[in-house]
This record gives structure tokens, C-alpha cells and sequence, in this order.
């Protein structure tokens, strides 16, 4: 075992154990140069009966992790194998897993839990999004830590796997009884996305009944049967994911998302009301003509009047320089009766994030996709007015996200944007006049997000030359125009600036000429000294810009095997 105050790898100071398996010890550690707390995993050879294959499954397992962003996950930062122990370094989780609550408390809230499915089913359908595909396997309350904001963690990928079509081996004894699904115990199929499904249904059970289904007898009854208080439509979402056959069960966590949005329209007491409606509805039928006419007039008028309401918040959003009446009044907006599929309300609610302090926080990302989300259907109806919330949206997520770690931070920005480019390109009309811009962002978030992979499988060849002509096309068109912040410009320069120095050689084996690598170095300079920074943050980081110029210019003249003027000089 590690001992408390010792370093491991010269940097991550051991401060306390916070939790042990049959296998391994987890530790809090520090590294003190960065402040920063870390988790840090030890899996030790002498506690361990096949090291070796343990060892092989926490390298599939961290080398999975590592691909992965998203804000319900922890983030692997190091990895530490040597002969006798093998060390993950994660992200510390401030918090305690769903488990502890149950055995705390009891059945949790049912509105905490609802909550909390349609996190676990956003971040299962990020892993099943992948490509291929990533298979949890293991969804349960002691691998979900709640931490103090309210937000949930998924932890311990040990059984999860990578999808690979008819692919039947791997399904054997994988999982927890009682929260894995029929299918994981070999014998009737392969595990997939429905599988998850299952275990999430299980894991739901659990919390909103506090019986846990991995105890005996095994079995998931209807939560009414356990709490009559409980809501029907709940029931009948948890006992649809839990059903034996796959084919049963929701398809997919986006169908299984719709539902949990819409659980209280599949109540006993909701539909009861809605037949009350109905019948109201039929007596009234015999007076077609008035109610006819009355209702068009009721309706003009309503109209107006949410048309007005909705211009009255937008107008009293514009007198306030307040940031929380600001995001309440667009959010109130939005919501207007019939005004959910007007574009002003999102993009003024996408020009309040860029402009509060130049970051788009992780809450405030939750706030706009929930809202697009939510109300995509009535957007969808004004498609040039969806394209362009699609676009700054993509935009926003591209120049301001915050997350992740610093270093890794404009890939994880690129990559959060891909998603909102490439619905431009699938509802923008041909005309649109940012459907090009649209495709180059895109093409560059995608170049970004799979060349780690591609120089990994030495399958990169010939895709750095396409990178370099979309960099040429994002310098001239946004540096050109003149609506565009100086956040913006500013931080597309330094991306086009760090990809001249860090693919330099790259560059050259694609083709790309010296001196189209030396015009783009100086159309950089050029345009950062033409950048008139009004703010601290920006005067920072244009200077951080210019400091790594002539690092930049070594770089691409370096990677041509250039003598530069002044080593002539010194050579004579």
C-alpha cells in the first residue's frame, strides 16, 4: 500500500485513503506545484491472484476513459504501470455514491430521482454515441456519486466494453445481479444500448423504492405496489426499461429521455383529467359554430397578448444590466405560450453567456441545451431560425466553453461544437450565407477531436493539408468581419498559431509549401496587431499570442531545414 506524505512519480502527494475494493486502495493526493486534488487508484500485484489479466483490463478500461469528455464523467490524467503495482490518476469526486444515500435515508424523493435518470441517461447516451459504441454494463447506486451541487459522476468502467456487432463472447457474468439485464448472464443475446437501459431501470427501482433488487427475492414489482403515493407514469417507464426481451425495453436513451421529460402526461391522474377534458369537449361539440367563432376571436387575442408579454420581457431583459434577471426574463420568454419557436429569446440568452465574463460555464450549457432541447420541435418550424441558433451556438461552445482541464480545454470546445455545426449543414437551406463556415468549423472540430486516434493507428496521412486550408478559411473570414468580439479573434488566432508550431512537419509532409506557412504566420501577426483589446483577459492573452510568434516562425522554418539570417551570420 501507498503511505501517507510519500510522492508517487515525484508528484502526487498521498493525503489520506478514501475508499478500498478486494483490489485495490483509493487515495486523495495532491500535486502541490498545481494545487490540484487528485484520485489515485492502486491496484498492487501482490493482492491479486492474475495480476496480469486485471492489469490488461485496467489498461482497456483507462485507455476508454481517456477518449472521453463529458461533464457526468472523470477524467484519467495519468497512468503509472510498473512490475509490481499499477496506478490510475482521476479526477477527485467531492461526494458519496447514490448507495450511501439509500442505506442513510431510505427511498429517495422521486423527484431527486427523476432528476437524476435524465442525467444518467444523458451521459449513457454520450457513451453509446461513441464510435463504436461503449457499453456501461454496470449501472448501480454505489457506482453514481452525488456530489454537493446536485450533480451525478459515473464511476468504475471495469465491465464496460466497447460495442462490436454480433460480437456474443463477451456477455458472459458481467455485472451485478439484480441490476444487470438477462442478457449479460450469456445465452440469450448480446449486451448493447438496451442493456443499459435495463440497469438504469434497475438502478431507478432501487432509489425511488429503496428495495434493492440484488437482494432477495430478486425481483422488480411495480413501485405502486411498494408506495401507492408513487406516480403511475414513473412505473410504467421502469418496469418498459426492465422487460427481458431487449426488444421490449426503450430503444434507445433518447427515447428513454423523451419519456422521463414527459413522465407526469403518462399518469393514471393525468390522463384521467385529459378524458374529463375530452368529455367536456363532446358536450360542447353541439355548439360547433359559436364556440367556433368565440374561440377565434379568444385566440386573436391571446395571441397578442403573449406576443406582447413576450416583447415586454425581451425589452425589460434589454433595460437590465443584471445577469440572473437577464437569464430569468429570456427563460421566462421562452416559455411564452406559442413563442418557444422564436429564435430572439436563445440568441439573446447566447449573447448574456458569451458576454458574462467571456466563459460559457458548464451550468450555464445545461440552461441553453435544456431550452433548445426541450423546445426543438416548435424551433424546427422556423428552420432558418433553428440554423442560426445551431450556428452561434456551435460558435459559442467553440470560442467561450469552460471545461475540462486547461491543457486539453480548446479540443474539448472543438469537439463540444461539432454536434451544433453539423445540424447547420443537415437544416441549413444552400443559401445560407454560413453554411461554408459551418462545414470548415466542423471539418476542423472533427480533425481535432479523431488525430490523436488517427496518429495512434498511423492512419493520419494526408489529412493535415485539408486542416491547413480550413485554418486559411476561418483567418480571413472571421478576422474580416467586423461584428466579430476580439475574445473571438483572439483565440482563433492563437489555435491557428499553435497549429502552424505544433504540425509544422506534418504540414510539410502533406505538401503545404514554406512560404504558404509563412504567409499564414504573418497574416497572424498582421491581424493580432490590428486587434484593439479593450479588456484585461484580452490584453493577456493577446500578449501570450505574441510572446509564441517567433517560437512559431523556428518551428515552420525548422521543419523545411531553413538556416535562418541570423545563423548565416554566425556560420561567417
Amino acid at each position: 500500500m501507498l503511505e501517507i506524505g510519500s510522492l508517487v512519480d515525484g508528484k502526487y502527494k498521498i493525503l489520506s485513503e478514501i475508499g478500498h475494493g478486494g483490489m485495490s486502495v483509493v487515495y486523495m493526493a495532491i500535486n502541490e506545484k498545481a494545487n490540484k486534488t487528485w484520485a489515485i487508484k492502486e491496484v498492487r500485484k501482490d493482492g491479486v491472484l492474475d495480476f496480469e489479466a486485471v492489469r490488461q483490463g485496467l489498461i482497456v478500461e483507462t485507455d476508454m476513459l481517456k477518449k472521453l469528455k463529458h461533464p457526468n464523467l472523470p477524467s484519467i490524467v495519468d497512468v503509472i504501470d510498473d512490475q509490481d503495482t499499477f496506478i490510475i490518476v482521476m479526477d477527485y469526486i467531492e461526494g458519496n455514491p447514490l448507495s450511501d444515500a439509500l442505506a442513510e435515508y431510505g427511498a429517495q424523493p422521486q423527484e431527486n430521482v427523476i432528476e437524476w435518470a435524465k442525467q444518467l441517461c444523458d451521459v449513457l447516451g454520450y457513451l453509446h454515441s461513441r464510435m463504436p459504441a461503449i457499453i456501461y454494463r454496470d449501472m448501480k447506486p454505489s457506482n453514481v456519486m452525488l456530489k454537493p451541487d446536485g450533480n451525478l459522476m459515473l464511476i468504475d468502467f471495469g465491465t464496460a466494453r466497447e460495442y462490436k456487432e454480433k460480437n456474443l463472447a463477451d456477455t458472459t457474468c458481467l455485472g451485478t445481479i439484480g441490476y444487470a439485464a438477462p442478457e449479460q448472464f450469456g445465452g440469450i443475446g448480446q449486451t448493447d444500448a438496451r442493456t443499459d437501459i435495463y440497469c438504469l431501470g434497475a438502478t431507478l427501482y432501487h432509489l425511488v423504492t429503496g428495495c434493492n433488487p440484488s437482494e432477495p427475492p430478486y425481483e422488480i414489482k411495480p413501485i405502486r405496489e411498494l408506495n401507492p403515493n408513487l406516480s403511475s407514469g414513473l412505473e410504467r417507464i421502469i418496469l418498459k426499461c426492465v422487460q427481458r426481451n431487449p426488444d421490449d425495453r426503450y430503444q434507445s436513451c433518447a427515447e428513454l429521455m423523451y419519456a422521463l421529460e414527459h413522465y407526469e402526461e403518462i399518469d393514471d391522474k393525468y390522463r384521467r383529467a385529459q378524458k374529463k377534458k375530452l368529455g367536456g369537449f363532446l358536450v360542447s361539440a353541439s355548439l360547433t359554430l359559436t364556440t367556433f367563432i368565440a374561440s377565434a376571436v379568444v385566440g386573436h387575442i391571446a395571441t397578442l397578448k403573449a406576443t406582447d408579454n413576450y416583447r415586454s420581457l425581451l425589452d425589460e431583459a434589454a433595460k437590465t444590466a443584471e445577469y440572473d434577471t437577464k437569464l430569468r426574463l429570456y427563460t421566462e420568454a421562452i416559455a411564452v405560450p406559442n413563442k418557444a419557436g422564436d429564435k430572439e429569446a436563445y440568441l439573446e440568452m447566447i449573447r448574456l453567456f458569451k458576454e458574462n465574463d467571456s466563459k460559457f460555464t458548464v451550468e450555464e450549457q445545461n440552461q441553453l441545451v435544456k431550452q433548445i432541447t426541450n423546445h426543438q420541435s416548435e424551433l424546427l418550424q422556423d428552420k432558418e431560425g433553428y440554423v442560426e441558433i445551431c450556428f452561434e451556438t456551435g460558435k459559442l461552445f467553440w470560442y467561450y466553453y469552460d471545461y475540462g482541464n486547461e491543457s486539453d480545454n480548446r479540443t474539448t470546445r472543438m469537439r463540444s461544437s461539432i454536434q451544433w455545426f453539423e445540424d447547420v449543414i443537415s437544416y441549413a437551406p444552400n443559401d445560407y450565407e454560413n453554411l461554408g463556415m459551418a462545414t470548415v468549423y466542423s471539418e476542423v472540430g472533427i480533425f481535432y477531436r479523431d488525430i490523436p486516434q488517427k496518429v495512434m493507428e498511423a492512419s493520419d496521412k494526408g489529412l493535415y493539408r485539408p486542416f491547413f486550408e480550413r485554418l486559411q478559411e476561418l483567418i480571413e473570414n472571421v478576422c474580416e468581419d467586423n461584428d466579430e468580439s476580439e475574445m473571438v479573434k483572439l483565440e482563433l488566432l492563437e489555435l491557428s498559431r499553435s497549429a502552424l508550431q505544433q504540425y509544422a512537419t506534418k504540414f510539410k509532409t502533406d505538401g503545404v509549401e514554406e512560404q504558404e506557412m509563412l504567409d499564414m504566420y504573418d497574416s497572424i501577426t498582421r491581424n493580432l496587431n490590428l486587434i484593439e483589446t479593450t479588456t484585461d483577459m484580452t490584453v493577456e492573452k493577446k500578449a501570450a499570442t505574441l510572446a509564441l510568434m517567433q517560437d512559431t516562425k523556428n518551428a515552420i522554418v525548422l521543419s523545411y531545414g531553413t538556416v535562418m539570417k541570423g545563423e548565416e551570420e554566425d556560420d561567417g
